[in-house]
C-alpha cells in the first residue's frame, strides 16, 4: 500500500513537471516567434513580402537590407554612440545606486527614515515632463549628450533592490572590519562589493537594457542634435516619422513598399541583436540576483 502511494505521488509530480515545462515552452515560443518572423522578413525578397508569403522562414534570401544599413554612416555612428552611451550610463548608474544604498544599511545613520521616505516618494510622485524640460533647459542640458545620462542615472526601484541585498550581508563582517580600523569606503570596496557580484550584474543588466531601449528622452531633449541620436530614436524616426527617408532609399525600384518593409525589419534586428548578445554572459548572475531577495528577505 505504501509503495502504491509513493508511486502515485511520483506520477502526480511527474505530470506537474510536464505541465510546467509545457507552460515554459509556450512562453518561450511567444517571446521568440515575433523575433523569428522579423528576421525572416528582413532576409526575404521584397516581392514575396508584399504578397504575404513570408511566415517563419525567409524566402528569396537576400542581405540587401542589411547592406543598405551598414553602408549608411548614420546607422553605424548611432550604433557606436549608443554602445558607448549604454556603457557610460550603466557605470554611472551603478555608482550612484551603490553610494546611495550603502549608507542606508547603517542603523545609526541620522535621518535614515527621512531619506528612505524621500526616495520612495519619487517613485509615486513626479513633476512631469514640462517641469523636467524647464529644469534641464535652465541647466543648459537640452541638446547635450549629458541629458541622456544625468536625469535618469538613478532608479529608486534598483536602489531598493541593492539596499535589500546589502542588508542581507551579516553585520558581523562590517563590525569586524570596523574594529580593525576600516572606514566605510574601504568596507564597501573590500567586503560588500565582492559579495554583491550577482546583484551588481543583475542591476547592470537592468540599467543597460533600459538605456539601450530608451528613446523618449532623446525624443524630448535631443530632437535638434542629430549627432547624438541613440539607435532606438533613429529607428523610431524611420518607422513612425520618416516616410520620405524610406522613399528616398528605395527610389527607382518597382517594389518600394516591399523594400520599405524589409528595411524596417532589418533596422529593428540591427538595433535589437547587440543587446541580446549580452544576456547569455550575465545569465548566471541574473538568476542568482533575482532570487536572492527571496532567500535573504
Amino acid at each position: 500500500m505504501e509503495t502504491q502511494l509513493q508511486h502515485s505521488k511520483l506520477k502526480r509530480a511527474t505530470i506537474g513537471d510536464y505541465l510546467i515545462a509545457l507552460f515554459c515552452v509556450l512562453v518561450i515560443l511567444i517571446c521568440i516567434l515575433p523575433m523569428v518572423t522579423l528576421l525572416a522578413r528582413s532576409l526575404s525578397d521584397p516581392g514575396l513580402l508584399i504578397r504575404n508569403e513570408i511566415a517563419l522562414l525567409p524566402k528569396g534570401f537576400t542581405l540587401n537590407a542589411y547592406q543598405t544599413i551598414l553602408s549608411d554612416a548614420r546607422y553605424v555612428r548611432s550604433l557606436i554612440w549608443t554602445a558607448i552611451l549604454t556603457v557610460m550610463c550603466t557605470i554611472l548608474s551603478m555608482f550612484m545606486t551603490t553610494i546611495a544604498s550603502f549608507p542606508l544599511i547603517y542603523d545609526h545613520l541620522k535621518g535614515r527614515r527621512v531619506i528612505n521616505f524621500i526616495f520612495l516618494f519619487t517613485m509615486y510622485f513626479g513633476a512631469g515632463t514640462i517641469p523636467t524640460y524647464l529644469v534641464l533647459k535652465e541647466l543648459n542640458l537640452i541638446g547635450s549628450p549629458l541629458v541622456l545620462m544625468l536625469p535618469y542615472c538613478l532608479s529608486v526601484f534598483n536602489l531598493i533592490i541593492m539596499r535589500s541585498f546589502l542588508f542581507g550581508i551579516p553585520d558581523s563582517l562590517r563590525e569586524s572590519a570596523e574594529i580593525d580600523g576600516a572606514g566605510p569606503i574601504r568596507i564597501l570596496i573590500k567586503i560588500y562589493l565582492p559579495l554583491s557580484t550577482s546583484v551588481i550584474a543583475t542591476l547592470s543588466l537592468f540599467y543597460a537594457v533600459g538605456r539601450w531601449n530608451g528613446y523618449s528622452d532623446a525624443l524630448m531633449f535631443m530632437s535638434r542634435n542629430r549627432d547624438y541620436y541613440p539607435i532606438q530614436y533613429l529607428l523610431y524616426n524611420i518607422i513612425n516619422v520618416s516616410a520620405s527617408f524610406e522613399t528616398a532609399l528605395t527610389e527607382g525600384t518597382s517594389s518600394t513598399q516591399g523594400l520599405s518593409e524589409t528595411f524596417k525589419a532589418a533596422s529593428v534586428m540591427f538595433a535589437t541583436v547587440p543587446i541580446l548578445m549580452i544576456y547569455p554572459w550575465l545569465q548566471r548572475y541574473f538568476i542568482t540576483g533575482v532570487t536572492i531577495g527571496a532567500e535573504k528577505g
